[in-house]
């Protein structure tokens, strides 16, 4: 295991650890989905202003295409589209949970579709990460009674399952061009689709000049680099590591959440946030 590729998962946990407590304080000035789609469309331009001044601009090849595919339509398209739905709904630091918990489906699929080895002891360090998680996610302390948070759980472990899936087709298919020269397309896809949803299911919504900084940072910063360093992490980290370090996104979310929105702390972040940080070192030396 590179050293480089654990660098590349800190560099996805710091900023998208923090994405979600500035995305759910947009909303207070823009309505999600076309947040969502600012956030992807702003990040397709950056990415591709940057290729352009390095002349590494170029139109994707036949072998990228799985991968554009994927990661255009479900890790970015379908999983923004999703998540930012729920943001409307649900507190910050549990989208940042649930949208992350079910990477572990990562996990499985790696065994079951590209015959990965996984040791007993990353086995180990995924169940106490599982356990770190569902103590994050507290569902004690959820309202099952209510429709509209059930429907924004369901959409985030949908989400989430979209993004597992895009890796295994990358691991699967991998592109002939780096990841970095096929930013604007994944993005520019999303864009499309998250247009096409937010026309139809905001026709009067928008985002307001109070959101824009929020979505200047996202959409120029934390997207185009966050997801380049995941989708490299999860491409290039055994499972087991990717889950299991990709759940050190949402400790940083609820904490982030709880210090700057208010969102309430408890023993559960303590204990699911140390839960989830044993569980990394775990699957680290394992």
């Amino acid at each position: 295991m590179n050293p480089r590729d654990l660098w590349l998962l800190a560099v996805a946990v710091v900023l998208f650890g923090g994405v979600w407590p500035i995305a759910k304080d947009a909303l207070g000035d823009a309505t999600p989905v076309w947040f969502g789609a600012s956030r992807a469309g702003l990040a397709a331009l950056a990415s591709g202003v940057v290729l352009l001044v390095l002349g590494r601009l170029h139109l994707p090849g036949r072998r990228d295409l799985p991968s554009v595919l994927a990661l255009g339509l479900l890790q970015i398209g379908g999983f923004f589209a999703l998540t930012h739905i729920a943001l409307g709904v649900l507190p910050a630091g549990r989208i940042a949970v649930l949208s992350n918990v079910t990477i572990y489906s990562l996990v499985p699929l790696s065994v079951l579709v590209l015959g990965e080895r996984v040791s007993p002891l990353r086995w180990a360090a995924a169940g106490m990460g599982l356990a770190g998680a569902l103590v994050l996610v507290g569902p004690w302390a959820v309202d099952w009674s209510d429709p509209a948070v059930l429907a924004g759980n369901a959409l985030l472990v949908g989400a989430s399952v979209l993004w597992s899936i895009a890796i295994v087709i990358t691991r699967r298919f991998p592109p002939q061009r780096p990841m970095l020269e096929l930013l604007p397309f994944f993005f520019g896809l999303a864009t499309l689709l998250l247009l096409a949803l937010a026309a139809w299911r905001e026709p009067g919504g928008g985002i307001g000049w109070g959101a824009l900084p929020h979505a200047a940072f996202i959409g120029l910063v934390a997207a185009p680099l966050g997801t380049w360093s995941v989708i490299e992490a999860g491409r290039r980290l055994p499972s087991t590591v990717a889950s299991v370090g990709f759940m050190l996104v949402p400790v940083l979310g609820v904490t982030l959440g709880a210090l700057w929105l208010g969102e309430p702390v408890g023993w559960d972040i303590l204990v699911g946030g140390g839960l989830v940080f044993l569980s990394v070192i775990l699957a680290v030396r394992g």
